[in-house]
């Protein structure tokens, strides 16, 4: 007893600072969640933790390798390779005909992508803010509950670690790794190259010119392989992601589109064709309008940018992200776990902390509350459902707008002014 009286008393900042128990207890609240609402397939309704998200499609997707049918060979997807590998890889591995076993599998593969985006973003925010605000964010960002949702519905927190592993090499001067990083990302999503931007703009020429050439030969290595081995079913991988009608979008709102953006059933991947059938109304704003106007934006941006610290370089990303993803014709909710990190970093304030908070319950009132009301219309947003998507839509683009406004500001500052 004189022993443990002796000993020095735990206080708050010891428990707050304690990075071991900060990911004992991040990974056990996801494990808990999972052993509480266990994914479940009963007569083909999903149920569990993953109901509403894409681990469903992710397993019939699978599931055509039961039938010897193998991603980019015979049948396509509308994202780059390493996703559709995935989902054969976790479905071969669970067991096959169990969805249980593969959404387990697959969440805790996110749950680990996700303790290592937790990992970088305390690393991440130590280097730019300190170590006090470093574990402040990732305090903060382990009590969110989008990283929490996202894990159990998506691939994206592969996309965040892999977005934020370049990130963190290119502030390292660890360039050819940052590339590689970001080179193996755009084989998951395309968006991990748009880092390319701010080594532009922060690197010499050289150096940017050398990342360029290894994330382009990473990429191009694959592609060339999967084309020679059936261009009709990769092609798609590459373009049907701007096939695509609008949806969740003030494009959508315009064109009258007022659906989520899914393909059609697993049973057409069989058919590249497929892939560039529109679903819904066309644009009323062409594609390469809206995508010249974010050019445009972005070389705005580029020339304007004044700050040129590791804090303008995150800025710089972000912005280029937030661009990227409001000139698009589509909105998805998985995307927040790409933003979140960036703008936890480059607004680690009580008012931006609010203000995503308040971006999160607007992308989470839209999909899935608003969304699971739409049974009875086939998916398609209308009556009284209307007005509060719009308002939904409307307010979600105003606060990442907003939030690409104070990007600016901050690249439009020089460091000895903050």
């Amino acid at each position: 007893m004189a022993k443990m009286a002796a000993s020095t008393p735990v206080t708050i900042s010891t428990l707050f600072g304690d990075w071991r128990l900060l990911v004992i207890l991040f990974v056990a609240f996801r494990l808990g969640m999972l052993l509480v609402y266990q994914p479940l397939l009963i007569e083909g309704s999903e149920r569990g933790i993953t109901a509403g998200g894409d681990f469903l499609t992710y397993y019939h997707l699978g599931a055509l390798s039961e039938d010897g049918l193998l991603p980019f060979r015979d049948w396509w997807s509308e994202f780059p390779p390493i996703p559709s590998w995935l989902n054969v890889i976790a479905y071969q591995l669970a067991g096959r005909a169990s969805y249980t076993g593969f959404a387990v599998l697959y969440g805790v593969l996110m749950l680990a992508c996700d303790v290592g985006n937790l990992t970088l973003l305390r690393k991440l925010g130590i280097r730019l803010h300190g170590a006090q605000t470093g574990m402040a964010l990732a305090w903060i960002y382990a009590l969110m509950l989008a990283p929490a949702v996202l894990q159990w519905w998506t691939f994206e927190p592969l996309v965040a670690f892999l977005l934020l592993l370049s990130l963190n090499w290119l502030l390292a001067e660890k360039n050819s790794l940052s590339a590689a990083a970001a080179g193996v990302g755009a084989l998951v999503k395309f968006t991990p190259a748009l880092i390319l931007g701010a080594v532009f703009r922060f690197r010499v020429m050289g150096l940017a010119l050398r990342y360029l050439g290894i994330v382009a030969a990473i990429f191009a290595s694959v592609y060339v392989v999967l084309m020679l081995q059936n261009g009709q079913m990769t092609m798609p991988s590459l373009t049907a992601q701007f096939s695509k009608s609008s949806y969740q979008t003030v494009w959508a709102l315009i064109d009258g589109n007022y659906r989520t953006g899914n393909f059609g059933p697993v049973s057409e991947r069989l058919d590249p064709s497929a892939a560039s059938q529109l679903v819904g109304s066309p644009s009323v704003i062409p594609a390469w309008l809206r995508l010249g106007i974010a050019i445009l934006l972005g070389l705005f941006v580029y020339v304007r940018t004044r700050r040129f610290d590791d804090r303008g370089l995150v800025a710089f990303v972000a912005i280029t992200l937030l661009i990227f993803f409001l000139q698009a014709q589509g909105w998805s909710p998985q995307w927040l776990a790409q933003l979140l990190p960036l703008l936890l970093l480059c607004f680690p304030t009580r008012d931006g902390i609010m203000a995503l908070v308040i971006l999160c319950l607007a992308v989470f009132a839209e999909y899935p509350f608003l969304w699971l009301r739409t049974g009875d219309t086939g998916g398609v947003i209308t009556g009284s459902l209307l007005m509060p998507y719009a308002i939904l839509v409307i307010a979600r683009t105003v606060l990442l707008a907003g939030f690409g406004f104070g990007l600016y500001r901050k690249l439009r500052q020089i460091p000895a002014t903050l």
